[in-house]
């Protein structure tokens, strides 16, 4: 008895996670896409002779969300 109850349980569990990492997720991508423009805005203000590394370390700097693969997407968009 006790380890069906230990199972259900477990299983509720699992579910929850389920659910609450795809709600995440799923909020994530909306920040991503809110903010695009912001981070578009704060790179074209960063002067010309920035370099690439100094551009996306201050774009990274500026915005702690973004990941180095999401900020040199960004830069390459530029």
């Amino acid at each position: 008895m006790s380890t069906i109850i230990i199972w259900v349980v477990g299983a509720g569990l699992l579910i929850i996670n389920i659910m609450l990492r795809t709600r995440m997720l799923r909020l994530e991508a909306a920040l991503k896409q809110v903010r695009s423009a912001e981070y578009m805005t704060y790179l074209r203000q960063l002067p010309e002779q920035n370099d690439k590394i100094a551009a996306i370390k201050a774009l990274r700097k500026q915005y702690f969300e973004l990941s180095l693969l999401d900020a040199n997407k960004l830069w390459q968009q530029k």
